[in-house]
């Protein structure tokens, strides 16, 4: 039987992950009062954030900033995608109430822009949709002054589910493709190539601001990474009818990390030429935006992306 590595891989494994992480990698420790108010809102109010279960690299730069990406419909999973570190399980019962606290606390944070992702819930006969476009709604009641970008999960293909959050209004709709199609089944074996790439055409053909991002060092190639790019531009303008700019608005591209020994390893340390690269790549190819480098995350900067767009 072929390991989950073999199929990455193809070859022996290089274990990057007990090699010294290169100096463009190393972020700094959490810390400072911005960064400890944050802290105190997000467990006063009893929210997950995506920067702590995913072990996000730039939670202290980014939470010393006032800024972080709640993380919505619990902490536990349906899924189990080989580079993610959020626990998969059999998920608590739905918290009604939480969609409230994310409104409440984001007028707390009085912050300009906000971050809303989720874990998935295939349980769910919409998903978690339902609780997706309530939040939305909670913040706009509450913090009318903050844009909301949510990162969204593919609701297993159900276009009505998607529907329900595109019907609340975001501001930037964001679904990641995560890694290259041939690595689809063993990175994210339960999802597909196609479908979230046909999530992202649905947003866009209804004017919707959209977004995908996408991890490095995980096994693909440039010429793939490539072709990546060409699919998500190409698909997402098919048939669209929204004018000027009808293709995927922003990309981003970040180096994996593997949070575990169990987790799928790092093939390669993607170094910052390579990053400049993607980038330049990108934008020629039809990106409006993209956010490429080492420690880049999907909602890395994401208030700072939204100028680039204006």
């Amino acid at each position: 039987m072929i390991s989950l590595n073999d199929q990455i891989l193809h070859n022996d494994p290089v274990d990057y992950a007990r090699r010294k992480k290169p100096a463009w990698l190393r972020s700094k420790l959490p810390g400072g009062p911005q960064y400890q108010q944050l802290r105190d809102i997000v467990d006063d109010h009893q929210l997950h954030t995506v920067c702590e279960s995913a072990k996000c690299p730039n939670m202290g730069e980014c939470w010393a900033r006032g800024t972080a990406t709640l993380m919505i419909l619990g902490d536990v999973c349906t899924r189990s995608c080989g580079f993610c570190h959020i626990h998969t399980g059999k998920p608590p019962l739905l918290d009604l109430e939480e969609p409230k606290r994310v409104g409440r606390a984001a007028s707390l944070m009085r912050l300009k822009h906000l971050v809303i992702t989720s874990v998935n819930r295939d349980e769910l006969p919409d998903g978690g949709a339902s609780i997706w476009a309530e939040t939305i709604r909670e913040i706009r009641r509450q913090s009318p002054g903050t844009s909301v970008e949510v990162l969204i999960p593919d609701f297993c293909g159900d276009w009505n589910a998607l529907q329900a959050v595109l019907d609340a209004k975001p501001d930037i709709l964001n679904h990641n493709l995560e890694t290259v199609r041939r690595l689809y089944k063993v990175v994210r074996p339960q999802a597909k190539y196609e479908q979230s790439i046909e999530l992202l055409r649905r947003a866009k053909e209804q004017g919707f601001v959209v977004k995908t991002g996408i991890m490095v060092g995980i096994g693909e190639r440039d010429d793939e990474v490539e072709q990546l790019m060409h699919d998500v531009v190409d698909g997402v303008a098919a048939n669209s009818s929204v004018g000027v700019h009808p293709t995927c608005d922003i990309l981003t591209i970040g180096q994996y990390l593997q949070p575990t020994r169990d987790h799928l390893p790092i093939t390669c340390w993607v170094t910052p030429e390579q990053f400049e690269r993607f980038k330049q790549l990108g934008e020629q190819i039809g990106f409006r935006h993209v956010e490429s480098g080492p420690l880049v995350r999907s909602s890395y900067h994401a208030e700072e992306q939204v100028l680039h767009l204006e």
